[in-house]
């Protein structure tokens, strides 16, 4: 992922993970990858995807459960 860092990098990367989720790469239901493996991969802080992640969760793409982790929110 090519980020431009001349702006807020957060819905850069909230942005490639609703891709990824349209494309199905993370399928409904599917448990989402921890911030720390996203933030690895993206090349990005744990801090950045979270902010992400939230994003999506307030948009109701993503459902977390306590102690389980953040999963793919049915369609």
């Amino acid at each position: 992922m090519d980020l431009d860092r001349s702006v807020p990098v957060w819905p850069q990367v909230a942005e490639e993970l609703r891709r990824r989720i349209d494309a199905g790469t993370y399928s409904a239901g599917s448990r989402f990858p921890a911030v720390v493996t996203l933030a690895t991969e993206l090349d990005v802080a744990a801090s950045t995807v979270q902010k992400a992640v939230a994003a999506l969760r307030a948009e109701g793409r993503l459902r977390t459960v306590l102690g389980q982790g953040s999963f793919v929110a049915d369609a």
